[in-house]
């Protein structure tokens, strides 16, 4: 299994598709700031999108952005339109077919909104390694990203059985493909771990960490196995990581601990062996600087909130029924 797929597995990405809008010239939409990633693809039209501290970015048919902090923004036809308020992205779309919107002139636009989520979110997710803002134009993504967001807007347009489930597997791998397109992009440097990826010596390195987290590592070791002096692969790996071998080691196996103490009822003194500690008290001590929990408090903590999203996601169900 390559790294990507592996966390994108184990932090259980999900997707929503919010709103298909079609907009009428002048309109004006408003989102508040909210605590996903939301994104928001232009399939006609033309639309300029407004972020805080007055930056602007004109939008063009086939143009995909994402919003990975969640931060308040604007779009509109018109600068002097006042914008509809958009205010209950939080909750599953209840929309079949496009929500109208705006005056009756020419030009109309369409666009559809939706929102990325993590179910276990961790400290430098592929979330937090996206830029805040990110612009994807078609040409740039080729057909498969576009393909997928159309696909997405002719599915949202009437109502058939299993509806929700094509669109949140559409959402899933449409964030699959807006992070391989941005990869793609990304430079020497850019992008944490998910941009050294694709070195020659640092993404085997990288590969080698992830299948054997408990191992040993060195950077003698490491660098051998890839072609490189102990100085010169240690260098390579916090340039393009943005971190140290050790550092990066030391978080890969927290997350792997973390995974474990979520999904398995393992005794903390075999997680601890399983990640490459040999005592449960250096294990301990390590995952409650990294997490601000001990093991077993994380433990207790993450399966209480997992059980409160599975009854809430169940009340949900109920009120729409």
């Amino acid at each position: 299994m390559d790294i990507l797929t592996e966390v994108l597995d184990r932090v259980r990405l999900g997707g929503t598709l919010l709103f298909h809008f079609e907009l009428g010239h002048p309109w004006g939409l408003a989102i508040p700031k909210r605590p996903h990633a939301l994104f928001h693809y232009l399939s006609r039209g033309s639309a300029t999108l407004e972020l805080e501290q007055g930056r602007e970015l004109h939008m063009t048919a086939g143009d995909c952005v994402v919003i990975s902090r969640g931060e308040p923004h604007s779009f509109y036809s018109d600068r002097g339109t006042a914008p509809l308020s958009v205010v209950d992205l939080d909750r599953s779309s209840t929309h079949l077919g496009a929500v109208h919107h705006g005056g009756s002139a020419e030009p109309y636009s369409t666009m559809i909104c939706g929102k990325f989520t993590v179910a276990r979110p961790a400290r430098g997710s592929v979330l937090e390694l996206l830029p805040p803002v990110l612009l994807l134009k078609p040409a740039e993504d080729g057909e498969w990203l576009e393909a997928i967001l159309r696909r997405m807007v002719s599915e949202s347009a009437h109502e058939r059985p299993g509806q929700g489930v094509v669109l949140s597997r559409l959402t899933e791998a449409l964030f699959v493909e807006v992070l391989r397109s941005w990869i793609k992009s990304l430079g020497p440097g850019e992008g944490g771990w998910l941009g050294a990826m694709a070195d020659p010596h640092i993404g085997p390195a990288l590969q080698l960490i992830h299948e054997r987290p408990d191992r040993p590592w060195t950077l003698e070791e490491l660098g051998q196995r890839v072609g490189l002096g102990r100085s010169a692969f240690s260098a390579r790996f916090t340039k393009l990581v943005g971190e140290p071998m050790y550092s990066y080691l030391i978080a890969r196996r927290m997350s792997e601990a973390a995974f474990l103490l979520e999904t398995s009822d393992e005794g903390i003194a075999r997680i601890a062996t399983s990640v490459g500690y040999e005592t449960a008290a250096a294990f301990s001590k390590l995952f409650q600087r990294h997490y601000g929990q001990s093991p077993g408090r994380y433990r207790a903590t993450r399966r209480s909130e997992v059980g409160q999203r599975q009854a809430d996601i169940l009340e949900t169900q109920a009120a729409i029924d």
